[in-house]
C-alpha cells in the first residue's frame, strides 16, 4: 500500500509540474526557437511511431502509368513546392519560416514506404505546417501525389524543370508558363500569378 500511495503521489507530483510549465508560459512556441533535447526527441518520435502504426492499415494501390504521374506532377507542383521544394527548386521563404523545417521530399521518399506517405498527405501532421489533403482531393489523387514522390530521389532539377514545362505549369521563381494564343503570341503572366487549377480550385 506504501508503494502504491508514493506511485500517485509522484504521478500528482508530475501532473503538477506539467500543468504549471503549461500556465506559466515557460515553454517557448516561437517558430524560431527550434525543439531540442528530449522535447526535440519525444516529439520526433512521436510523430514517426504514430505514422508507422496508422500506416500500417493502408491497402498500396499499383502505382505506375505516365497519367498517375502526371496527376501527380500537377498537385506536386501546385501544392507542396512551396514548403518542400523539388529537385534544383529550393523552399519558398514560407517553407524556411517553419518550424520543423519541412523535409525534402526526395529524401522522405527513401525513407517512407508509399503507404506512410499517403497518410501523410491526407491526413497532415499536428503542430508542424502539414496540412491535411484528404478532406479536398480524392484518395485517387493522393496516390498520384505518392506516386510522383517515389521518383524525385531519381530525378534531377533539369528534369523536372522540363516536366513542370510540359505540363504548362507555373515556372521557377514564380515565372508563370508562357502560352501562345490564339493569334500565334506569347504571353507571359505576372510574377507570382497563380496558375490555372488542374482539378478546378
Amino acid at each position: 500500500m506504501k508503494i502504491l500511495l508514493t506511485a500517485v503521489a509522484v504521478l500528482v507530483l508530475l501532473a503538477a509540474l506539467a500543468l504549471g510549465v503549461v500556465y506559466s508560459g515557460a515553454y517557448d512556441v516561437a517558430a524560431t526557437s527550434p525543439d531540442e533535447g528530449l522535447v526535440g526527441w519525444a516529439l520526433e518520435t512521436a510523430q514517426e511511431r504514430s505514422v508507422e502504426r496508422r500506416a500500417k492499415a493502408v491497402q498500396v494501390p499499383p502505382l505506375e502509368g505516365p497519367e498517375l504521374l502526371a496527376t501527380g506532377l500537377i498537385h506536386y507542383h501546385e501544392m507542396c513546392v512551396t514548403c518542400h521544394g523539388a529537385p534544383g527548386v529550393p523552399a519558398s521563404e514560407i517553407g524556411a519560416g517553419l518550424n520543423p523545417f519541412p523535409p525534402e521530399m526526395a529524401e522522405e521518399a527513401e525513407e517512407l514506404g508509399p503507404a506512410e506517405l499517403f497518410w501523410v498527405v491526407k491526413n497532415g501532421i499536428k503542430m508542424t505546417g502539414m496540412p491535411a489533403f484528404g478532406p479536398t482531393h480524392t484518395d485517387e489523387e493522393l496516390w498520384a501525389i505518392v506516386a510522383f514522390v517515389e521518383t524525385l530521389p531519381e530525378m534531377s532539377g533539369e528534369e523536372y524543370a522540363a516536366a513542370v514545362r510540359e505540363a504548362g505549369l507555373a515556372g521557377m521563381a514564380g515565372e508563370a508558363a508562357e502560352p501562345t494564343g490564339a493569334a500565334g503570341e506569347e504571353h507571359s503572366h505576372a510574377p507570382g500569378t497563380k496558375p490555372h487549377s488542374h482539378d478546378g480550385r
